[in-house]
């Protein structure tokens, strides 16, 4: 048994990572910011240390005698305001749990960074090899998870701490209602009648959590590792989603430019009433660009298995239907 600190324990990948390591009888301290979140992870069990991921004290005092550190915690958003709260997080945050590690003393730690990071021109499969970074960033979200993986690095090989990095695509599976899951759930209820014509990476949650288990026990220290199972075009991903649930739909894609304009239109329409934005043009340019990983450097090296996307697609549709988020199938 093992002594393991975790941030972001409540959040989707954390929730699945946290319930792994419970499995195997690890003795595991969480990171709460709130008191929801302290109650959530005393009610499974776990040892909780209040603060902040921006907190390098919490996070030191809460890795103390720890054996290994996951950093999961950040913020993943589309349409804000103001990004200033999600590039604090994500990067003065991945620079604390580095430097919370070294101070504590903990062996390992391990990263929860992004595909994103990746940077890969339109059209480009990309890998954690030898992907270009195109040199400029499709979103807010991505301008700060690259950021933050950069500082990481930077940080870890100025300190001496061991660090590996996890860059998972679009993680989808039971839990995830958001991100490419909440297209995938509209379509299949009937919701979503127009999409756009572009390309999807993802990786089932089981697989996430496998991915950081192993980039623990068997990565190199200072570098990525790409999870990433699924590759498609939308077409192909929304075709099979009808199918496994049992539904008759065909997607109709909407012309490039006209995407972009009604993006735009929304984001200002919103703003000007003073609410948050359910589209806008950062979400539908990262959509228009698409994304193709290679996600094989896990398997030869970690030995990660990838679920087929058959399987993740209905576990994540029979959880949708007893959650009760889908109303007409």
């Amino acid at each position: 048994m093992a002594r393991v600190f975790i941030t972001g324990a409540t959040g989707v990948v954390g929730t699945d990572l946290l319930g792994r390591l419970l499995e195997r009888g690890d003795d595991v301290v969480a990171l709460a910011r709130s008191d929801a979140a302290a109650r959530t992870l005393d009610a499974r069990g776990v040892r909780v240390q209040r603060g902040d991921i921006n907190d390098e004290q919490a996070m030191s005092d809460g890795m103390q005698g720890c054996d290994l550190a996951f950093h999961v915690g950040g913020i993943n958003k589309f349409c804000v305001a103001d990004p200033g709260p999600m590039l604090h997080a994500n990067v003065d945050g991945a620079i604390a749990a580095v430097t919370a590690a070294k101070r504590a003393g903990v062996p390992r730690l391990v990263m929860t960074s992004s595909a994103a990071t990746l940077g890969e021109a339109h059209g480009v499969i990309a890998n954690e090899w030898t992907t270009p970074h195109r040199g400029f960033y499709l979103s807010n979200y991505e301008r700060s998870k690259t950021l933050g993986e950069r500082a990481a690095m930077r940080t870890a090989r100025e300190i001496g701490q061991d660090v590996v990095y996890v860059n998972p695509s679009s993680v989808q599976g039971p839990g995830r209602a958001g991100g490419t899951g909440k297209f995938f759930l509209a379509f299949v209820d009937g919701r979503l009648k127009v999409f756009v014509d572009t390309y999807v990476s993802l990786v089932d949650i089981q697989d996430c959590s496998s991915g950081h288990l192993l980039a623990a026990e068997k990565g190199i220290a200072g570098e990525r590792y790409l999870l990433s199972g699924i590759d498609m075009s939308i077409t192909q991903a929304l075709t099979l989603a009808a199918d496994v649930a049992g539904v008759e739909r065909k997607p109709r894609l909407a012309p490039r430019p006209l995407a972009m304009l009604a993006a735009s239109a929304a984001e200002y329409g919103f703003r000007a009433l003073g609410k948050h934005p359910p589209v806008c043009r950062e979400m539908v340019r990262t959509l228009l660009h698409g994304h193709r990983y290679d996600g094989s450097r896990a398997q030869r090296e970690l030995g990660l298995v990838y679920t087929p996307a058959r399987e993740t697609l209905q576990r994540t549709i029979d959880w949708a239907r007893a959650e009760g988020l889908l109303r007409n199938v």
